[in-house]
């Protein structure tokens, strides 16, 4: 099972319904709506449409609104204008004038205030460069450093200065009304530069009823890179745009802060998504680059919980075939990874708590008793994020009674939400976890299984329960003994004189009571199973010393078990299991 989430951006090619159901069955967790581009009945539409399908396939599909933010554009140009490198240009700010070879006005209306001379200014994603030759009121003067053709509303960059635009736009706080009008679950937070721009958009969620809404801060600036920690700590997840990004800071430093943002994200136990031109090519191209194959695949070694789709899927010439081509990088990629050495790498950062220790043991117990699938009950999503920290090998099936839940843990990495019925107790708890993940397909009987979850079942955020458990009909129970669990087809036998003729190698005897009668089929049996008797008996001892699995005390065993069944005996607790079991 692929373990690395997948965002993919909808628009004008991806929002027709048999396009996204496809992108849905290519294995998107996320759906991105880039508030940069359309109006609000345009995303409403394709808001309905993503919950009517998640709703159809059974998926918990996230819902991301990506915010435009607080961005410079040129303001209006008669049509396309070329710039010659070493002219002269000027940016007129808080004016309106029509562009030309010679000055344009901006959409920042105090951008002389934030500049000096020498510095850099970036239009177009950089593509035309002007050097800041002198500040004239609020008039900049400029060199055209590199030629290039320049038109209406194009982004405007100024690398290495800190731009006092408000984090807030009235844009944006009407985008995050409509969000939380609409049920969205994530938010993509664009230019966030501190702490203090997160938590301007949380005041703005939690008075519009969207307290649950995630919010994962685009990281694409110089001051959001230097203050990437307390950005970190207020954020529910890291986005690396490294869109703006590569424009904001020197384009050779893109893949050292990816590298570097990732790795603070995995400490912090924060899902961190990579973006932007990862598989560029394929918006024109149904194939992609050897380096955006690369990109892709050493963002996953890098250890990010996400990939993203932005224009290849919202507006490429193949979207579907984007979408299966990340995958099976993806897959391809996990495929090289060293769980262990990964696991031990996590260990040294892990902090000291309960929760922690619980997490982290719960990997640990996985990956040495060669478990299934680690199985997480949680109310909040947090056990299933702390155990996702640890990257264990094994699929994490985080079963939660809310679905807003299920779908708030879409981006966390190895994370399979699965959406259950309220428990009311510890017991009831495991067992309708165990039984959701085997009836959605994850686990199966005779799978062993890691439970890791919080009690009591009603509080959040209390991971403090570890239990190993095997998949499985249990059939009987009663008291075993013996050194190694005993598997083969049972032979149930009520009459005693039978058992020599019918009882065949390595087939587990059924009896109503351990008698010294059945001493003959004893080196022939793979185990045997008694409703009635003791372990001091004499044929109790005989089993003992001649290794033969033992469970006594079975009541209903010679009518719960059919002949012919295959089971397995697990005598360490005394259960009896419909099928092979893994019994460690």
């Amino acid at each position: 099972m692929q373990k690395t989430k997948m965002v993919f951006t909808i628009g004008p090619t991806s929002e027709k319904e048999e396009i996204l159901t496809e992108l849905i069955k290519a294995g998107m967790n996320a759906a991105r709506l880039n508030f940069s581009h359309g109006d609000h009945e345009e995303h409403g539409k394709r808001i309905e449409l993503i919950k009517k399908l998640r709703t159809k396939l059974n998926k918990p599909i996230a819902i991301m609104l990506d915010t435009k933010g607080p961005e410079i554009r040129t303001k209006d140009f008669d049509g396309k204008v070329e710039l010659k490198e070493g002219s002269k240009f000027t940016i007129h700010c808080g004016e309106d004038i029509i562009g030309d070879e010679t000055r344009c006005a901006v959409t920042y209306d105090t951008l002389y205030k934030d500049v000096k001379p020498g510095d850099s200014i970036l239009i177009d994603d950089g593509l035309v460069g002007l050097l800041v030759e002198k500040v004239d009121g609020n008039r900049i003067e400029c060199k055209v450093v590199n030629s290039g053709v320049v038109s209406s509303k194009k982004g405007v960059n100024v690398p290495g200065v800190k731009i006092n635009l408000p984090a807030l736009t009235e844009k944006d706080k009407a985008d995050l009304i409509f969000g939380c009008e609409q049920g969205v679950d994530l938010v993509a937070a664009s230019f966030i530069r501190k702490a203090a721009d997160v938590l301007a958009i949380r005041k703005v969620l939690e008075q519009n009823g969207g307290n649950d809404i995630q919010i994962f801060s685009k990281i694409e600036n110089q001051e959001g890179v230097d203050n990437i920690d307390e950005i970190i700590q207020f954020s529910d997840g890291i986005m690396v745009a490294r869109g703006d990004m590569g424009v904001e800071i020197p384009i050779e430093m893109v893949p050292v802060v990816q590298k570097m943002i990732i790795e603070k994200c995995n400490k912090a136990g924060k899902p961190v998504i990579t973006a932007t031109q990862m598989l560029d090519s394929m918006m024109r191209n149904p194939r992609p680059t050897r380096a955006e194959a690369s990109d892709v695949a050493n963002a996953i070694f890098d250890g990010t919980d996400a990939v993203m789709l932005s224009g290849e899927s919202a507006n490429g010439k193949y979207p579907i075939e984007a979408a299966n081509t990340m995958a099976k990088i993806a897959r391809a990629a996990e495929a090289q990874i060293d769980y262990e050495a990964a696991l031990n790498k996590r260990k040294e950062n892990a902090l000291s708590n309960i929760a922690n220790a619980i997490s982290l043991a719960t990997c640990t117990t996985a990956m040495e008793l060669n478990a299934s699938a680690i199985i997480t009950a949680t109310q909040s999503g947090s056990t299933a994020r702390m155990v996702s920290k640890y990257r264990p090998e094994v699929p994490i099936i985080a079963v939660t009674p809310n679905e807003k839940v299920a779908r708030r843990l879409a981006l966390n990495w190895g994370v399979f939400p699965i959406s259950a019925t309220e428990f009311q107790s510890t017991d009831e708890m495991i067992t309708e976890s165990v039984n959701k993940a085997k009836e959605e397909g994850y686990v199966k009987n005779g799978d062993l299984v890691v439970v890791a979850a919080g009690i009591p079942v009603h509080y959040s955020g209390t991971t403090n329960m570890l239990k190993v458990h095997v998949v499985g009909d249990v059939l009987v129970q009663g008291k075993g003994a013996g050194s190694a669990p005993g598997f083969g087809n049972a032979k149930v036998i009520k009459n005693p004189k039978d058992a020599v003729k019918q009882v065949e190698k390595d087939d587990i005897l059924i009896v109503k009571t351990l008698s010294k009668e059945y001493m003959e089929v004893l080196d022939r049996v793979a185990g045997i199973i008694a409703e009635e008797g003791g372990l001091t008996s004499h044929m109790a001892i005989e089993c003992l010393s001649r290794g033969v699995p033992l469970i006594v005390n079975a009541g209903g065993a010679t009518e719960s078990i059919k002949t012919g069944t295959f089971i397995t005996m697990d005598v360490a607790r005394g259960v009896v299991y419909n099928g092979r079991a893994n019994i460690v």
